[in-house]
């Protein structure tokens, strides 16, 4: 079986000046003391406000160790930086998810071989079916 899996790298992806406007507008709303930064809370707190959900440990625990060591916290521009990678990646999951389940007729979560054979007769008509059979192989 073939399951859904992200293999290549999102494409580089540009917030809308509104988009960018919010985000700035949450980083201060975020930095109540007007500190210029975001402490490890304060971050907590712009990511529930932008893409509803709070960062697990492990993340925070990242993009705090990522942040330079000689700031207090996380300065507007790598809060910028952050939050398009994030979206980023948010948009290529959902387009893979998409074509995903664009191929996974029966809903169940994954492709079988036949699935798999039907999405490519789709997109590549002329590819071999030993190809075929080895790329799906390689991720079952």
């Amino acid at each position: 079986m073939f399951y859904s899996q992200a293999g290549a790298r999102p494409r580089t992806w540009e917030a809308s000046p509104s988009e960018h406007k919010k985000w700035v507008e949450v980083f201060k709303a975020c930095d109540e003391d007007n500190k210029g930064y975001l402490s490890r809370e304060d971050f907590k707190v712009a990511v529930v406000m932008l893409f509803g959900y709070k960062p697990s440990k492990i993340e925070a625990d990242s993009v705090m160790s990522s942040v330079d060591p000689n700031t207090s916290g996380i300065q507007l521009k790598e809060f910028l930086d952050i939050v398009r990678k994030k979206k980023e990646a948010q948009l290529y999951c959902s387009e893979v998810r998409h074509i995903f389940t664009a191929f996974d007729r029966h809903y169940r979560g994954y492709l079988t071989l036949e699935d798999f054979k039907k999405a490519f007769k789709q997109v590549a008509p002329k590819l071999s079916e030993r190809i075929i059979l080895e790329v799906f192989r390689k991720h079952h």
